[in-house]
This record gives structure tokens, sequence and C-alpha cells, in this order.
């Protein structure tokens, strides 16, 4: 499959199964309160495909548009409803109904984190252990005196096991903090406080990979440069290498570390690389040239050659992560819940200013994602379907019309004042509405397409 149709077939997977969850949470709460669904649609415009099943011979269809769908059901405001079925018609329902009704999609999403969430946390990872390598040179984290091989223990009192604990907890800090202590452990087992200014996260709205800018770097275990697997066929093999040889020179270069010849090949696509092995106790020269590949955007080498004692740096840089079910459904709710407050604080902050705007995704980014993810295995990919879920159904609660947070609304404005807004009131609010939402969808485009440009 070509890395197009790879990253789109990721993408549609991805939406189908979003927006199916999100209608049939409209259709199951309306259809068990007796409201009648005329239409399930999955996508905008023009049907496509469709189908009528059940004893209300609800129309199941596929439209040409697919970003997103809609759930139509008997109302007056649409058209005629015979009288033995007005009972069922959803502007016949109490203002409760209503507001259950709308907000099932939503909670249908945030649900489906859960499910993900509890399953994957069941199941168990592999994820990657906090330790920390040597920061960037005049970066908040050398400031904050932090060694290369410290493993981190705490982010601001609260434990961690993994990177990504240590990543969440660092990125949850920023949104109201200046600076968080870690607590870290040394090779040596001695325990030291690190704080860490935050102040770079902040400096530019955001943007970019927080680790990055506060210098932080992951632990690469010092491993010898000795051969272990090559790939049949590869540069490395075809030149000669064989397993158990020992990289000595690249270039002229010494080479002590494993990490200094993946960073030696990978910066050399295409280039006549003279490396000096010892093999048996003798010193032999071959001549390698890269294979060029494509990661993250950008052109690299790869001579198809794996390091010896690959085991060993895999233990020391993972761990496998799992919990019982009872143990796993609570931090899958504790981490859906996080994720959205997380979301709406961070909504709120574009609002003031304090969070640039080019932090919104749209479809190309999102898609971009789905396929990363995607080729780094099921885990990945199901953790991005739950974040996204996330995101999905904090936008569909904003109070925008046109939105199920801007029906609430509007439900919300009924019962205080006793009695529905009216028709007119109604229609300008969706206009505003829509005008947000274009508004909305404008910034996501030119992201998107801002991203492509610079990389």
């Amino acid at each position: 499959m070509s890395g197009f149709l790879y990253y789109l077939v990721a993408f549609a997977l991805i939406l189908g199964v979003l927006v199916i969850v999100h209608e049939y949470g409209h259709y199951i709460v309306a259809r068990s309160l007796g409201v009648k669904v005329l239409r399930f649609s999955v996508g905008f415009g023009r049907i496509v495909w469709s189908r009528r099943l059940g004893r209300d011979r609800t129309e199941w269809a596929i439209a040409l548009f697919p970003l997103g769908g809609y759930v139509k059901m008997l109302d007056e405001r649409e058209g005629p409803v015979a009288p033995e079925e007005l009972p069922r018609s959803f502007n016949r329902q109490s203002v409760w109904r209503r507001m259950a009704i709308v907000a099932a999609g939503p909670i249908a999403n945030l649900l489906l984190a859960i499910v993900v969430y509890w399953g994957l946390f069941s199941y168990g990872s592999e994820e990657l252990r906090p330790v920390l390598g040597t920061p960037v040179a005049a970066s908040a984290a050398a400031a904050a005196g932090i060694e290369n091989g410290e493993r981190v223990l705490k982010v601001g009192g609260e434990a961690v096991q993994t990177w990504q604990d240590m990543r969440w907890l660092l990125l949850r800090a920023a949104t109201d903090k200046d600076a968080v202590e870690f607590e870290v452990i040394n090779p040596r087992s001695e325990i030291a406080i690190r704080r860490l200014d935050l102040a770079a996260v902040k400096a530019q709205g955001w943007e970019g990979d927080a680790l990055e800018k506060l210098g932080i770097a992951f632990y690469r275990p010092r491993i010898a440069p000795v051969l272990g697997t090559l790939t049949a066929g590869s540069p490395a093999a075809d030149a000669g290498l064989r397993p158990d040889d020992e990289v000595v020179l690249i270039d002229g270069k010494p080479i002590a570390t494993w990490s200094e010849v993946v960073i030696a090949v990978r910066d050399s696509p295409g280039k006549r690389l003279e490396f000096v092995v010892l093999r048996r106790g003798e010193r032999q020269a071959v001549a390698i040239t890269p294979a060029t590949a494509r990661d993250k955007g950008q052109t690299i080498g790869r001579i198809g050659a794996g390091v010896k004692d690959a085991g060993r740096s895999r233990s020391e840089q993972l761990i496998t992560v799992r919990y019982g079910p009872a143990a796993a459904l609570g931090k899958a709710i504790a981490e859906t819940w996080d994720k959205s407050v997380f979301s709406l604080v961070m909504i709120g902050k574009m609002i003031t200013g304090e969070v640039s705007w080019r932090n919104i995704s749209g479809p190309v980014t999102i898609a971009d994602y789905a396929g990363q993810s995607a080729k780094l295995g099921i885990t990945y990919y199901l953790k991005f379907l739950a974040l996204v879920s996330i995101s999905l159904a904090v936008l569909n609660l904003l109070p925008i019309p046109i939105l199920d947070g801007g029906h609430l609304l509007y439900y919300v404005v009924e019962i205080v004042k006793r009695r529905p807004l009216s028709e007119r009131a109604m229609e300008i609010g969706q206009q505003i509405g829509l005008g947000l939402l274009c508004v909305l969808m404008a910034f996501a485009f030119y992201n998107d397409i801002n991203r492509l440009i610079s990389g």
C-alpha cells in the first residue's frame, strides 16, 4: 500500500468510527425515549448508499462528504407529522429529554475513549521509561541541573511510571504554573529535586514540542558499536559487513557508541562512508553508501544493520505497564477526564491569547498523525483514536450554536425562561454559530497548509 493510501485509510477508519459512535449516541437515546428516527447518515450532502431497516424503516445512509454525520428525527419544524405520530416527534419532548438526546453524542465519544483506555490499560503495553538524557545546552533542563541517566520518580509530587506520564504531568503543570519540580534518581541511587522553569513552553504560545523547548532529551544507553543482525540485500550486507563486527571509525572519526553509528548513517543518505571495523582482532576497511529513506518528513540514510545488544537496550528503555480490570477502569476514567479538562483549558487560553491559534489542527494534520500512529502499532493507533474522540466530544460541547453544546445552551435558556426561544432567535444563533465554525475551519486548514509548506 502506498504511503498516501496508508495514511488515508488510517484517517478514514478513525473518522468513520468517531462519527458512527457519536451519531449512534444520539440515535440510541432518541429511540429509548420513544422519538422516531428518520435517517442515520454518515457524511453530509448527496446520499450515495442507503438501506431502510427496522420497524420505523429508518434510513441508514452514507453521504458524499464524510467529515461528520447526523441523525434526522421526526420533527414538526421540518415537515408535517401525522397526528398519531405527534408523541414521537422530537419537538414534542420535554426539555430534559431533548437535552439527553443532544448530549448523548458527545457522551458516547467520551465513553468510547474510556473503553479504549480501559482495554489498553488492562491488556498492557510497552512504554518508554522516564529516563532523562543529557539536556540541551543553555536550556531550562540544563539550568535545572538534570544529568544523563536520571530517572524521573515524580512530577509536581505525582508519581510517574512512563515517559508519557512525565510528559503529560509536565504539560498539565505548564497550564497554570511557572515552574515544576522533578524528583529524580540517578544511576548511583541518589535522589534529587530538579526545579524546571516552564517559561519556554509558554513563550511562543505553546507551539511545537514542549519537551524540545525545555531541552529535555531522552536517555540513550551507551551501547558498544557491535553489529548484530544484517538485512539481506541491504547496503551493509552488500558491502561485506558481518555480525560481531565492531565499528571503530567512520570517515576517520573515532566511534565509541552505537548511537554515533546511527547519527553518522542517518546524516549521510546517498553519501559514501568509509567504515573501519574490528573483525577477529583485525581492522577491515569497508565502503558503504547508505540508502535514502523518508522519516517524519526528513530524508535520512539507512544501511540495514542492527546493534548486537538490542535486547539489553530495549530492557533499559522500555517498561511493560499493565493494570487489573478495576484499576484499569479507574485509570481510564481519570485519563479521559484529565484530557477533557486540559482541552477546555487550552481552548480558554486560545481565546485569551495565551496559546497560539496555530495549535489548531485540521483534517490533513489529523490524517498525518493517524498514519504515523498506525505505523507505530495498534497501541499507538488506539491511543490516538481515544484522544481524537475526547477532542471531538469537547468541541461538540462548546456553547456554539449549530454544535451540540449550542443546542444545550438553548435548552438551558428555555429552562430559565420557562418557554422555548423564538424561531428568529434560534435562526440568528445558527448563523452566528455557522460563522464561528467557518472561522475555526479556516484556521485549521490554514495551519494544515502552513505545516505542509514549512515541514
